[in-house]
Parts: structure tokens; C-alpha cells; sequence
């Protein structure tokens, strides 16, 4: 598992798509290879517009959210831009109850978050 991706990723009319290939997402060393992942994809775009999809989690850690802040972050440093999508169940919650949900562009579904990036 050491060299095998956490992460699917696809381009599509200048947006990266990133989705998930773990279900839940709690584990450190496991957080950090998926922010490590996309911050190689960060890196290698001049304006990033990214698109993470969490249609496969059903769990994600504090620190895994702290990642997600992280990388918001240094996509908006390079005036790029972030969006999330497919967030369901509890997990839409966590994002409620600690304002994340105002931090963040969030989408209910792909096409929509494609859209929005694709105008940006």
C-alpha cells in the first residue's frame, strides 16, 4: 500500500478532479501522503482549480480537515481555486458545526462544482 495512490485523479477542461480513494479518512500517515498528493498537484499548476470529491468518504478526522484548510490555503495563495463536492451524512455536519462550510465553495455534486470552476 506504501506506493499505492490514495487519491484518483483526472483533468478535465483545465480542472483537476481529486477523489478519494479511502472511505475513512482518520488515520496521520494516511492524511499526510493525501496532502502530500495534492500538494504535488498544487505545485505543478500555475492556477490551480481543483475539485476534491468526497463521494467515497464516510469519515474524516479533525487533522484530516486541518489538511483541507492547509491546502485551501496554498491554492489561494496562488490565486487558484478549490472546491468540494459530493459531501454527505455526518460528514456535511462536521463541516456545519465548525463554520468550515463558509471557509469552503461546497458543492452536492460534481457537475455543479465543475461549473463553477469552469466560469472561475
Amino acid at each position: 500500500m506504501a506506493d499505492q495512490s490514495l487519491l484518483q485523479v483526472f483533468e478535465r477542461d483545465g480542472v483537476t478532479n481529486v477523489e478519494f480513494v479511502e472511505s475513512n479518512i482518520l488515520d496521520e500517515v494516511c492524511i499526510r501522503r493525501i496532502g502530500d498528493e495534492i500538494t504535488t498537484i498544487i505545485d505543478r499548476k500555475g492556477q490551480p482549480r481543483l475539485i476534491l470529491n468526497f463521494q467515497n468518504v464516510s469519515a474524516l478526522s479533525s487533522s484530516a480537515l486541518g489538511m483541507l484548510i492547509t491546502l485551501n490555503t496554498k491554492i489561494g495563495d496562488k490565486k487558484g481555486k478549490l472546491a468540494l463536492a459530493c459531501i454527505k451524512g455526518p460528514i456535511v455536519d462536521v463541516f456545519r458545526i465548525t463554520k468550515l462550510d463558509q471557509a469552503f465553495e461546497m458543492h452536492d455534486s460534481m457537475a455543479s462544482a465543475l461549473t463553477s470552476l469552469r466560469v472561475y
